[in-house]
């Protein structure tokens, strides 16, 4: 296991929320090569996506086969630079929840489709699965709805 997935997974141990983190061979940079490497429907990969309101960030949490509307959100999306400093990961691996600082957080109501979802454990190559009821609940303050 890649170190930043190991530092996640023992950050969200201590906060209560054990995650199993698995390895995948092939990069799950985008939600279509994480569900073909795990056999699942893209829509079950959750896109961890860091916009900007302003100059506040926000972390959308939106299904694989969907995009998020950020025009209608009134948000524009964070560059790469940014991404790493609010959350301390890169895009293409970044979690739903464990970063050192809690943003606010929008969560593609869409997601309730799936028992369970994917996510980034920190890395294009490191996952976990969650039921997603859980995944809501553990974000404290995040509003579910369409960001579609």
């Amino acid at each position: 296991m890649h170190p930043t997935a190991a530092r996640l997974a023992e950050r969200l141990a201590q906060r209560g929320f054990p995650i199993e983190v698995r390895t995948l061979g092939e990069s799950a940079r985008t939600a279509e090569l994480a569900a073909a490497a795990l056999g699942v429907e893209v829509g079950q990969i959750v896109k961890s996506l860091v916009f900007l309101r302003g100059e506040q960030p926000v972390l959308v949490l939106c299904a694989g086969d969907r995009r998020v509307a950020a025009q209608r959100l009134g948000l524009s999306r964070a560059d790469a630079n940014r991404v790493r400093a609010v959350t301390g990961f890169s895009i293409g691996g970044v979690p739903p929840l464990g970063h050192g600082d809690e943003l606010p957080t929008l969560i593609d109501s869409s997601l309730r489709r799936f028992e369970v979802v994917w996510a980034a454990a920190g890395t294009p190559h490191e996952v976990f699965s969650i039921q997603t009821g859980r995944l809501i609940a553990a974000i404290p303050g995040a509003r579910v709805l369409d960001v579609g």
